[in-house]
């Protein structure tokens, strides 16, 4: 006998439908699997049979083969067990095969015969979706996460045997309901706010230009000037995910394995702050299966690079290609695979190893300890850093402020959305949504200069010396503040002030 069933596999961000093909005929029992099978996926030979037997289903002994269709793709992972054991059981006509016709199996199988969750269940789904099927039996721990996909029934189950009843009596079929909407509706509360922060003005107004334009930002300064604390306060400060951003950012969690029953669903704004011991693999992604790293985990959000010059140099240096290009693409023998990475990067450093250069009083770092430490960072990378800013000591008047009196994160946030909504407007009929995706075409279509801020701008160039990257990153800057005290144009004070955010690259690094 002959039976068909459906599974999806995943390749990076992209899942794809596999089909789990099963034939048993008479002859030497046998039990071989082919199909470009990773040792996992081999593997499961072992586990169905075992899950099989101890869930009550006796198997007569025949040669049974087994394909995973395309047969010319690498099959990795273990969330083919539960399509191999029901295409199995249809196969050995325990349970007919047009009980199974048109439904996505997926889940790991202990040996007991309970399912046990998988990664990747929401892009999962969505492929099976995207293929025109409409029901899913998923291990139960799974059934939330993938109840979010509008149009898909989901049917959560615990082990084998119950896979195999609810499909013998579909009348007892429960579909999961995930009211991932109404989750999304909710407050979107945070523990921190940016009235909390005394003082630092100028920092302040750098994250909200940074935030209204999605553009990089490096802040620097002494220990203790609020440089994370201004960071951390930045997600508070981004307009809230829309529905289509809560799916893109919750499928980078789902492949990375960092969704669960509780939290079916992404609805805040990523903050991503690794620890400088990090990995080049762990920040951009990689490994022997392809995982996002942390630059795509904050996808939609922002990526905190604290004590910036204590990374490995390699490990900034990978960073490059994906601020440019705001995706991960990694490349493996048997193929690639591509990661979002349209993020924030918000850094922050000491401008030497003891924090206080250049005050002489407190700094005891030799001229040449400073340029070692400075020269951590390439002037590549510096290019690519929108806003630079100095964080200057904290004084104690700004610690005595009374409570309140700084501008709470909603107000700013409100002048960020603002700027977001003419950003969408001047960019609608463009695949792009902010400021600092513009492109060299869009540079010169949206930010056109007066025959003054010309020559101002001539005058910049030719000071500070700016690379093409810089020059085009500064004027986006400039149509960023424009577009937040609402000038349809960029004039000399916004070309001045983002001027002023790349000054600080000529004190520190000459």
């Amino acid at each position: 006998m002959y039976s068909s069933i459906i599974s999806i596999a995943m390749n990076g961000m992209n899942g794809y439908p596999v089909r789990v093909e099963t034939d048993v005929s008479p002859g030497l029992p046998d039990f071989s699997m082919v199909g470009f099978l990773s040792s996992e996926v081999k593997e499961a030979r072992e586990r169905v049979r075992t899950a099989l037997r101890n869930s009550g289903f006796a198997l007569p002994p025949k040669k049974v083969t087994v394909n995973l269709a395309p047969a010319d793709i690498r099959k990795e992972g273990t969330a083919y067990d539960l399509a191999l054991a029901i295409s199995l059981l249809a196969a050995n006509e325990v349970i007919p095969g047009k009980f199974a016709e048109n439904i996505v199996f997926i889940g790991e199988l202990a040996l007991n015969g309970a399912l046990r969750p998988v990664h990747g269940i929401l892009p999962r789904v969505c492929c099976a979706k995207d293929a025109g099927l409409t029901t899913c039996f998923l291990p139960y721990d799974n059934r939330r996460e993938g109840a979010v996909v509008d149009g898909m029934r989901i049917i959560g189950v615990r082990n084998l045997q119950e896979a195999v009843h609810l499909l013998a009596h579909p009348e007892a079929q429960e579909p999961e309901v995930c009211p991932a909407r109404e989750i999304l509706e909710q407050a979107r509360s945070y523990d921190v706010d940016f009235s909390e922060v005394n003082g630092q003005y100028g920092m302040k107004r750098a994250a909200e230009a940074a935030a209204a334009g999605m553009h990089n930002l490096l802040l620097i300064g002494s220990p203790g000037s609020g440089k994370s604390m201004i960071a951390r306060r930045i997600p508070t400060i981004l307009p809230g995910l829309t529905w289509e951003e809560c799916l893109a950012v919750s499928k980078v969690y789902s492949v990375a394995g960092l969704l669960n029953d509780r939290q079916p669903l992404i609805i805040h704004r990523p903050f991503r702050a690794p620890h400088h011991t990090i990995s080049t693999a762990a920040l951009v992604g990689g490994g022997r299966i392809p995982r996002p790293g942390e630059i795509s985990l904050a996808d939609r959000g922002v990526l905190f690079l604290d004590e910036l010059p204590e990374f490995q140099k390699n490990t900034l240096e990978v960073l490059r290609q994906p601020m440019e290009d705001r995706q991960v693409m990694i490349a493996r023998v048997g193929g690639s695979s591509s990661f979002p990475a349209d993020t924030m990067v918000v850094a922050a450093m000491n401008p030497c190893r003891c924090g206080y250069y250049p005050d002489r009083s407190r700094c005891q770092c030799s001229v040449s300890d400073v340029r070692r430490y400075l020269g951590r960072i390439s002037r590549p990378l510096l290019d690519r850093m929108d806003l630079c800013v100095e964080a200057p000591p904290v004084g104690y008047a700004d610690f005595r402020q009374p409570a309140g009196s700084s501008e709470s994160s909603a107000v700013i946030r409100e002048r960020v959305e603002q700027a977001r909504k003419v950003q969408q407007a001047r960019f609608q009929e463009d695949s792009i949504f902010f400021n600092s995706q513009m492109q060299p075409k869009h540079v010169n279509q949206y930010c056109r200069l007066g025959p003054h801020e010309e020559q101002l701008m001539k005058e910049i160039f030719e000071t500070k010396k700016l690379s093409a990257r810089a020059y085009h990153r500064l004027l986006k800057v400039a149509r960023t503040l424009a577009d937040l005290s609402g000038d349809g144009g960029i004039r000399e004070a916004h070309l001045i002030e983002a001027a002023e955010y790349r000054s600080l690259e000529e004190k520190y690094w000459g």
